[in-house]
């Protein structure tokens, strides 16, 4: 079965074996990757991990709520620091797919910690989600 998936979905993805700090397990996922990129087996992902109070005020942690959706059954971190290029054949289900405002702080995120925009940094560590 060839699978294709696509910007905005969350997949259940197996992301070991990992080394260190990565973080691990079989767990959600969101794609980052454009879809105008065509069909790679390769995606760029966004792991999801539980919600911890301690993200707040976090730049690469986006709070997510569970929505029938985005298929989440609990709050939810999106942690944009982990972001990875996985294979295609790690990918296991689709879960949903996330809000498009969701998936813009998603980006937001990812663009804060790689430096493309910095203005947005100081509102995310005051607190803002």
């Amino acid at each position: 079965m060839t699978i294709n998936p696509k910007r905005g979905e969350i997949w259940l993805i197996n992301l070991d074996p990992t080394i260190g700090a990565e973080i691990k397990k079989t767990r959600p996922a969101v794609v980052v990757s454009s879809d105008y990129i065509g069909r790679l087996p390769l995606k760029l992902v966004v792991p999801i991990t539980n919600w911890q109070s301690s993200f707040t005020g976090s730049l690469w942690h986006i709070y997510l709520t569970p929505t029938s959706d985005n298929g989440l059954t609990k709050l939810s971190s999106a942690d944009a620091l982990q972001l990875r290029s996985v294979d295609v054949r790690r990918f296991i289900r689709k879960l949903g797919s996330l809000s498009t405002s969701d998936l813009q702080e998603v980006i937001k995120a990812i663009a804060i910690i790689i430096e493309i925009e910095s203005d947005r940094s100081e509102e995310r560590a005051k607190g803002d989600r």
